[in-house]
């Protein structure tokens, strides 16, 4: 796939990977502009406040979700301006590497969750989103929370491209999960595995970033 075929358009967020004795490290950062087949204009990653310094031909990767998928590319250094304001200037993609997700695919992650029954007046219960996908969930919680079938509110506070949102979604039972060891030895007394069926479309919009994010960190 060609790079500029994707249509971007500026501002786009996209994800870049650095290795530093030997250990990956990732930011975020949005697309300027480009020059096809010359060069591709991007913001400058900053981290507790200062921009990160990269030097002339250090190699990234670079990742960006469209549509349906992750794309990936690799590029170089050409240089990092400071004036009228901070542009990193990297070599254009050659091509662009794609890969699809399917609706289903899950994801790890440890998420925290608050969890309410949707008619009751039960407390809440807290606990972990072991693995999510836009469909549904592995929920790890410190107490029962109802029986298959019923439907429950998940909230938490989740972070898309260091953007912190409160997520909210309705939820059905679809099976309660035999513990393992681990979630044992970690007094987890009930798992369950949850079916999405929110219908809020900003609730759904907010969900798809997460989901695909993390599968973009995850990705190699």
């Amino acid at each position: 796939m060609k790079f500029e075929d994707l249509k971007l358009e500026p501002g786009y967020p996209l994800q870049l990977q650095t290795n530093n004795a030997g250990q990956p490290e990732r930011y975020s950062c949005r697309m300027v502009g480009f020059l096809p087949g010359r060069s591709l204009l991007l913001s400058v990653p900053r981290v507790a406040g200062k921009y990160v310094k990269f030097r002339p031909g250090q190699k990234l990767v670079a990742r960006m979700m469209v549509e349906n998928g992750i794309g990936i590319f690799a590029c170089v250094v050409e240089a990092q301006t400071t004036e009228p304001y901070p542009i990193l200037h990297v070599s254009y993609p050659e091509k662009v590497s794609f890969k699809g997700i399917r609706g289903a695919t899950r994801v790890a992650v440890n998420q925290a969750v608050s969890v309410t029954p949707a008619v009751t007046d039960q407390p809440v219960v807290a606990g972990n989103v072991a693995d999510i996908s836009i469909s549904g969930a592995r929920l790890e919680l410190d107490a029962p929370i109802g029986e298959v079938g019923d439907r429950i509110r998940l909230q938490s506070k989740v972070t898309i491209l260091d953007i912190c949102r409160d997520l909210a979604l309705d939820a059905v039972i679809r099976s309660r999960v035999e513990r393992s060891t681990q979630e044992i030895d970690d007094n987890l007394p009930a798992v369950y595995g949850v079916e999405f069926v929110e219908h809020d479309e900003e609730s759904l919009l907010l969900l798809y970033a997460y989901v695909f994010s993390q599968i973009a960190r995850d990705e190699r």
